[in-house]
């Protein structure tokens, strides 16, 4: 049985590059804006990844703006993280650093294994498959936590 739709929900991996913003504008993207979201990193050392930028592309979800930040920097921007419903940490390290942080609040935090596609593949196409696997296990676990989507995902034909 999916669960309710929190107010917000924030997801959190390594860098903020690629599994955590992915799962941002995913998010947004098959659940509207009725629910705050947000994504960060343990460390802030990374741009977004082209090929989360191009996989996402390819369900009308643009990435290309998003600007990595870190746990530090959310709050420092004014995010408090006692603010989220729900913290969704997409690896080990992004799980520990959530369950530090928070420690004293009444937080849920769930971790979600979601595979790190970054240096997967020696080719375009091999490295563009592998980060469609990660972009498709966040909206798998999405689906299966709040449901079918009222906006549907499609994906959109390029032309080169």
């Amino acid at each position: 049985m999916a669960a309710a739709l929190p107010q917000s929900v924030l997801f959190c991996c390594d860098h903020n590059a690629v599994r955590s913003p992915m799962a941002e504008g995913l998010m947004k993207r098959m659940y509207g804006t009725g629910v705050y979201v947000q994504s960060v990193g343990v460390h802030n050392d990374l741009e977004i990844d082209g090929f989360a930028i191009a996989v996402c592309g390819e369900f009308d979800v643009e990435l290309a703006r998003h600007r990595s930040r870190s746990f530090e920097e959310m709050q420092q921007w004014g995010d408090d993280l006692s603010s989220f419903d729900l913290v969704v940490a997409l690896s080990p390290a992004s799980q520990r650093s959530a369950l530090e942080l928070t420690r004293f609040f009444h937080l849920e935090v769930e971790y979600w294994p979601i595979m790190d596609p970054t240096g997967i593949g020696e080719t375009r196409d091999q490295k563009l498959n592998a980060y469609r696997q990660s972009r498709d296990q966040i909206v798998a676990r999405l689906t299966e936590k709040f449901g079918p989507p009222p906006h549907a995902l499609r994906a959109q034909k390029f032309q080169d």
